[in-house]
């Protein structure tokens, strides 16, 4: 269970004193003081009354003192639990919605136009770094499988996806098992694994016996690596003009990770294009946990686009922790809803063969504006 589901709450006060240290923090990544919250607003408290409830906060995890400074600084904690309980539902600014929504209304009716835009949109909006995916088809589901004794402890698995993929892997199991055992354990899978993806298919294997626990792993390995030849073109943008707001060199070394390493940045999209989304689609991870926990000085503000069902793809930005969360999240809902559509509009127009060629034009290449 992430750390989300279990945040301590706070009393209204703390709540609004926490809000102002990452409001404050944010424009300016400087330590906050109790003095400086108790005259920027009135808070109807003494500062003495602000000092304990900071000290409350950083007892609890939400801020901490970087140095001998009287000042403090939002943790990754607290900066979580002002995404999931403070930040109140925001868009961008009209003026700045229409402006977006127009230059991709002025875009020629290309794909790949589309997605050079977004990206660029996205960096400059959010003030980020940004990446853009193409949509692919959702051929990566579950199907069915097949399992052939062949001699003696060998076996093949045959995994078809729903996209028609074919993979096939030799099995060495533990002791010879006779085909009809096979076959039965393969009808099992199939009845409880059709349509779902990778980790859906780790999941249920969980409940499985051992010989087709085995083989859900093995079939959940084959979908991920399926999963992973979409990535092979990224657009990207924004990253040279951001550097300066990291506050080390690490930081700057991770966002570039993120963004230039392909098997970790197929990593993230692979996981985050398979798991449940939140609840407006947007998703917000705050110095990575779990196979994320080595980028601990970025935060990434991710979303899907594309038709349910059908085809879809990613687009985030990429920033320090300290990035603003309101701007970035408003920013990333409003071009993946314009992505949406015009992926739709697209598919009204020219069905999904501009789609493919896409595909299989770029499948080798990693495209994007100069780094420098």
């Amino acid at each position: 269970m992430s750390e989300a589901h279990f945040l301590p709450e706070l009393s209204r006060r703390q709540e609004r004193i926490l809000a102002m240290i990452i409001q404050t923090y944010t424009e300016n990544p400087e330590p906050v003081s109790s003095k400086q919250l108790a005259e920027s607003e009135d808070l109807g408290v003494s500062s003495a009354t602000v000092r304990n409830d900071m000290a409350r906060l950083e007892e609890l995890g939400y801020i901490s003192a970087p140095h001998t400074s009287a000042g403090r600084i939002p943790t990754a904690r607290g900066y979580r639990y002002f995404v999931k309980s403070l930040m109140q539902h925001s868009d961008l600014p009209l003026a700045e919605r229409n402006l977006v929504t127009q230059k991709f209304g002025q875009m020629p009716a290309i794909l790949e136009h589309w997605l050079r835009e977004a990206a660029r949109v996205l960096a400059v909006t959010a003030h980020s770094a940004s990446l853009v995916t193409p949509p692919i088809t959702d051929s990566t589901r579950f199907k069915h499988l097949q399992l052939i004794a062949i001699q003696g402890r060998l076996a093949l698995l045959v995994l078809v996806t729903q996209g028609g993929t074919v993979h096939q892997r030799m099995l060495s199991l533990a002791e010879p098992v006779p085909q009809p055992t096979l076959s039965e354990a393969a009808e099992r899978i199939n009845g409880i694994c059709a349509n779902l993806n990778a980790n859906q298919v780790r999941l249920k294997g969980r409940q499985f016996p051992l010989l087709e626990r085995e083989v859900a792993e093995l079939a959940a390995d084959l979908l991920d690596t399926g999963t992973s030849q979409h990535f092979r073109v990224v657009y990207r943008d924004g990253l040279s003009e951001i550097i300066g707001n990291f506050q080390d060199g690490e930081g700057v070394q991770q966002a570039v990770r993120v963004l230039e390493e392909r098997p970790f940045l197929e990593m993230i999209l692979a996981e985050f294009l398979q798991s449940p989304e939140d609840g407006d689609g947007v998703r917000v991870i705050i110095e990575g946990e779990g196979k994320l926990a080595e980028i601990n000085r970025v935060s990434i503000i991710i979303s899907r686009y594309g038709l349910p069902g059908s085809v879809a793809g990613a687009l985030g930005v990429i920033g320090p922790t300290h990035i603003n969360y309101g701007r970035a999240i408003s920013t990333v809902r409003h071009v993946s809803g314009l992505m949406t559509n015009t992926l739709m509009h697209l598919y009204e127009s020219h069905s999904d063969n501009a789609l493919n060629a896409l595909e299989e034009d770029n499948s080798n290449t990693i495209t994007r504006p100069p780094l420098s």
